[in-house]
């Protein structure tokens, strides 16, 4: 990440929800609540698949959850937790939870809404498909204290916050937001702004806690989302923010979008981001990894390109080695390269062909 020469090149993939749970025998409720139970399922993965890294997406678990469950039931593979709120929550063993409120939350109006009542801190991580997993603000950063303890020594700890841009668009319905852009840009501007600096100060809390990056999740930023021009307008202004709050602290920033970013790679480490994660190949997405090396790999790290779907889930053993020593010597020319799947290592995937990457790494990944 910092442009040195290591041994080799390093592994770290991230990997979802679903195959981390499909993978060990948690609870998955408890693999969402628990700081704990959460940070023994990172640790086991990491060893089952010699990863060099490890990512923490979630952080800010209560302590007390159990006390505000009032019963959990078995339905198939799903923990059914019914909150003593009267909320009740599905958490499958093989996918992301469904949150049932009592009192489902009202999109706001953007027309109507005042940027001066964001307060100064986030209560949330908006993790994907509507789903909202809440800190506990006393407990920010235990799980990051834990697996920092057992396996900081030895091992790269990533923590990770969400860009601005998803923040906003999960306050209002996504296209009321995105028609924002063009409606009511000056608005929008100061909510990115609020945002910003509530995301800069859980950024900084990670970097105190001695994580070895941080990792800023766009997944709304690429071109299937918006134009480079929208890009340049309301990311790219707010992130740098981010990246230049982790990385004058001496800690490496990089940047997390899906799908198509051909053509916005530059302004990506214009923001000031040390790395740039997924690189979705085509079909994917349309990133070239000889393109992106030849673009910007002299300028920050790259972290992925391998396709997580019609390779590693769907692919043979056979072309998952071929595709991954392809991408392996492609990628360590010149260094400033991370072996990963361009995103996260979909539930079903195989175990087995998750385990080549480290066979290849071992065969064809040194510098020497």
């Amino acid at each position: 990440m910092a442009g040195g020469s290591p041994d080799c090149v390093p592994l770290m993939c991230q990997m979802s929800f679903g195959h981390m749970l499909l993978q060990t025998d948690f609870s998955p409720s408890a693999f969402w609540n628990s700081a704990e139970i959460y940070a023994a399922g990172l640790l086991a993965m990491r060893q089952t698949y010699n990863f060099d890294g490890i990512l923490i997406s979630l952080h800010g678990h209560s302590p007390d959850w159990e006390k505000k469950v009032s019963r959990v039931r078995k339905e198939g593979i799903a923990d059914v937790i019914y909150w003593k709120n009267g909320d009740r929550t599905v958490f499958p063993s093989d996918d992301l939870p469904l949150h049932y409120p009592v009192e489902p939350r009202q999109r706001l109006s953007l027309s109507e809404f005042d940027p001066e009542s964001l307060g100064p801190e986030i209560a949330l991580i908006p993790v994907s498909q509507g789903l909202e997993f809440y800190f506990d603000p006393e407990h920010l950063y235990d799980v990051i204290d834990i697996i920092v303890e057992k396996a900081g020594a030895d091992y790269s700890i990533h923590g990770e916050v969400t860009s601005p841009f998803d923040y906003f668009l999960n306050l209002f319905d996504v296209r009321e937001a995105l028609m924002g852009l063009i409606e009511e840009p000056a608005k929008v501007k100061a909510i990115l702004q609020r945002f910003t600096e509530a995301v800069k100060k859980i950024a900084c809390g990670l970097v105190a806690h001695n994580v070895d990056a941080v990792k800023v999740s766009s997944p709304y930023s690429g071109a299937g989302f918006i134009s480079p021009l929208f890009y340049r307008e309301f990311v790219l202004p707010y992130e740098s923010q981010i990246a230049q709050a982790v990385t004058s602290r001496g800690v490496p920033a990089y940047i997390h979008t899906c799908g198509k970013i051909h053509d916005r790679l530059e302004m990506m480490v214009e923001a000031g981001f040390s790395g740039i994660e997924c690189l979705d190949p085509p079909p994917l997405g349309n990133v070239e990894l000889a393109d992106a090396k030849k673009r910007i790999g002299e300028k920050a790290f790259i972290k992925g390109n391998i396709d997580p779907v019609n390779v590693l889930l769907a692919g043979t053993a056979e072309l998952v080695r071929k595709d991954t020593r392809r991408r392996l010597e492609t990628g360590k020319r010149g260094g400033r390269y991370i072996l990963s799947t361009a995103c996260s290592i979909a539930p079903q995937t195989k175990r087995g062909n998750i385990q080549i990457l480290a066979e290849v790494v071992e065969e064809a990944g040194s510098y020497y």
